[in-house]
């Protein structure tokens, strides 16, 4: 019997130390955003590389192609261009020491192959793990200090997500953003 008492005393324990764990779970959140535009090529000068398009609301915008910008011989008027901009941003509150801390980045670019029409893609990452300084539920805000030193106060949208954040958690917070860009044939009539 007391064998019994003491494997559910274990038992009652684990489970109420789980609870408490993840009553406690620090705060995160994830946010992204995709625009898309659609223009239409009004005019190309191949020698001078220079291209007009006209946007979805009747605007327009000439400007050199960039050397970059291969297979500009296939673009012809009347083709679209479609661009696509990703922003996303993602944090994560962690005890001291579970993150490390810095900051990183990564960058990755890619294109079209010789003879397709023109298309790219480039996408940016920066990661970076500040502590916090300070919490100010009043506002309510907190107070980190990067990697470098900089301390910046942060205005919170929810004071709830204050509730699970002390001072010298690790926040770790990760900033993407990419383009897509394609030229596609003119849609026949």
């Amino acid at each position: 019997m007391k064998r019994v008492v003491g494997v559910v005393a274990v038992m009652l324990f684990l489970i109420a130390s789980a609870t408490a764990a993840m009553a406690a779970k620090k705060p995160s959140f994830e946010r992204s955003h995709v625009t898309t535009v659609i223009a239409t090529v009004e005019a190309i000068d191949l020698p001078s590389r220079m291209v007009t398009l006209k946007g979805p609301k009747g605007n327009t915008i000439t400007f050199r192609a960039d050397e970059r910008v291969k297979n500009l011989p296939q673009v012809k008027v009347g083709d679209q261009v479609k661009a696509k901009y990703h922003e996303s941003w993602a944090v994560e509150v962690k005890k001291p020491g579970e993150a490390t801390p810095g900051r990183s980045s990564r960058e990755a670019v890619a294109t079209a192959k010789p003879g397709e029409k023109p298309a790219g893609v480039a996408a940016r990452q920066v990661t970076v793990t500040a502590t916090v300084q300070a919490i100010d539920a009043k506002v309510p805000s907190v107070t980190l200090k990067d990697p470098e030193g900089k301390v910046v106060e942060v205005k919170i949208r929810h004071r709830k997500n204050l509730e699970n954040v002390k001072v010298g958690d690790q926040v770790v917070i990760t900033y993407t953003e990419a383009l897509a860009i394609s030229v596609e044939k003119a849609e026949k009539k």
